[in-house]
């Protein structure tokens, strides 16, 4: 599989500052991740869980996948707020970030994460209604291997 989605495997702890946005009230929170190989290494399963203010606030089940090309990759999201994805989000590995856009009828969500030196990573996601012209803040988070 791929050494770039090879970053993500492992169990993580982070801190993340949400925006407030349509889908309610910003504020800090803590999250857990917990990513792994499975299918035969075909795929990294991503299962994700955000706490604010002491209770549960949202879950992820991800699954990435590595593309035809080497900077090329898939990603499929599904959440507690209730998207299910019709089609992957299309990643690409410029050499320092791994980027995805998922498209949805609620709009667009870009996903950016950048791997540090100190073997940690943070991710950055931003939303757009109006095809990609403009992004607003969702959340932004610094996470480390427990």
């Amino acid at each position: 599989m791929s050494e770039v989605l090879s970053k993500l495997v492992g169990q993580w702890v982070g801190e993340e500052q949400v925006a407030t946005t349509r889908w309610g009230q910003g504020g800090p929170a803590t999250a857990e991740v917990d990513a792994r190989f499975d299918l035969g290494g075909k795929a990294l399963v991503f299962d994700y869980r955000e706490t604010r203010d002491g209770k549960a606030a949202l879950a992820v089940h991800a699954v990435f996948v590595a593309g035809p090309e080497h900077d090329q990759f898939q990603l499929f999201w599904f959440d507690s707020y209730g998207f299910v994805p019709s089609s992957p989000a299309q990643g690409l590995w410029d050499g320092s970030k791994l980027s995805f856009v998922r498209c949805s009828p609620r709009g667009q969500t870009r996903h950016v994460y950048v791997f540090k030196d100190d073997g940690g990573y943070s991710l950055v996601l931003e939303s757009s209604f109006d095809g990609g012209v403009s992004w607003e803040p969702v959340m932004r988070g610094e996470y480390w291997r427990r």
